[in-house]
């Protein structure tokens, strides 16, 4: 007798984990069953600290932007003197001839 092929099969997403029912007859996808969602949060009194902490980083880290935000103008002054004692320092070089100049 001829073997029978089942009508339907199944396949497991490698990116997100759904499940998928395949008709290989009609080339479909008859049914998606969406991946059991993961429980992010265990212990809630864990939770909750986690998220007081929150405020401290987010705090600190607005801090030192601000620091450096003050800091920036210096920055950028010792830079232009620095190029600006290095031009100085350079002597003048002549600009490259071009070829319509030596006619």
């Amino acid at each position: 007798m001829a073997e029978e092929r089942p009508s339907t099969f199944e396949v497991v997403c490698p990116c997100c984990n759904a499940r998928l029912t395949i008709d290989p007859e009609v080339r479909a996808i008859l049914s998606h069953e969406a991946p059991p969602k993961a429980q992010t949060v265990t212990d809630l009194k864990k939770a909750v600290e986690a998220l007081k902490g929150e405020a401290g980083r987010r705090q600190a880290q607005f801090a030192q932007s601000m620091q450096v935000e003050k800091d920036k103008g210096k920055v950028l002054d010792r830079k232009f003197q620095e190029a600006l004692k290095k031009a100085k320092d350079e002597p003048p070089t002549a600009p490259p001839a071009r070829d319509i100049d030596l006619d």
